[in-house]
């Protein structure tokens, strides 16, 4: 049963030796990031899966212990999704920047898994796949790592599209709400258009808060860059 969640953004600039001299225009994501996920240790989980979306190369279970690197950003960093032996794949960067949050909160409530689920996969089986997480033995929680739209303005990754803010007002509301109906309510292919990565972690957290009964709260709700970044806490 999904007992609490966390969704945060996974842009490898969080990271601040990826940022480097810019780390400081971040710090208010990170520091509702570190936040949520003290939510999460709260609650005190039997396990905890990562959520994110990756290729398809990328997609699947990665077990604890597995490995993601920076380096393709520049930077020669690795971190673990928590303790354990070298993984057979590399973590993709968004269970990446999951796993540097853990560390740096210090995760050590649970035992810890990533599932890396593909930005195109439609949003029943999203929810199948939570449903499928919270059916887990004990109590679960979710760690879901995923942007908005990259189209906020006319210097965004994906230039200004005028449908962008207010996708992400609709996701930003659905996630205060804990409002799972809303967040399936979200389209797939405005999603894609729109570069929202997060819609299917977002839809892979609405079946498995299915029934739980868990309340939202909003803790970050902007777009430095033209990307909307969310940062929300269910318990």
């Amino acid at each position: 049963m999904l007992v609490a969640a966390a969704v945060c953004p996974c842009p490898p600039l969080l990271v601040p030796e990826v940022a480097r001299g810019a780390a400081h225009e971040m710090d208010d994501a990170r520091a509702a990031c570190y936040d949520a996920i003290a939510v999460l240790a709260a609650a005190r989980p039997d396990r905890l899966h990562v959520v994110g979306a990756a290729d398809p190369s990328g997609r699947g279970r990665h077990p604890q212990g597995a490995v993601g690197s920076f380096a393709p950003f520049g930077v020669g960093l690795e971190v673990r999704l928590g303790p354990g032996g070298p993984a057979d794949r590399p973590l993709p960067p968004s269970l990446a920047v999951g796993a540097w949050l853990l560390e740096r909160t210090g995760w050590g409530a649970a035992p810890v898994e990533g599932l890396a689920v593909e930005e195109s996969l439609p949003g029943e089986r999203c929810a199948a796949e939570g449903r499928e997480l919270a059916e887990g033995a004990g109590r679960v929680a979710l760690l879901v790592m995923g942007d908005g739209t990259n189209c906020r303005t006319e210097k965004a990754p994906g230039h200004l599209d005028e449908r962008a803010a207010p996708f992400d007002a609709a996701a930003a509301r659905a996630l205060e709400r804990a409002d799972t109906e809303a967040l399936l309510a979200l389209d797939e292919g405005t999603a894609r258009e729109l570069g929202a990565c997060g819609r299917a972690g977002w839809q892979v957290l609405a079946g498995a808060a299915e029934g739980a009964g868990l309340k939202g709260r909003l803790l970050y709700d902007r777009a430095p860059y033209g990307v909307g970044y969310l940062v929300a806490s269910w318990s």
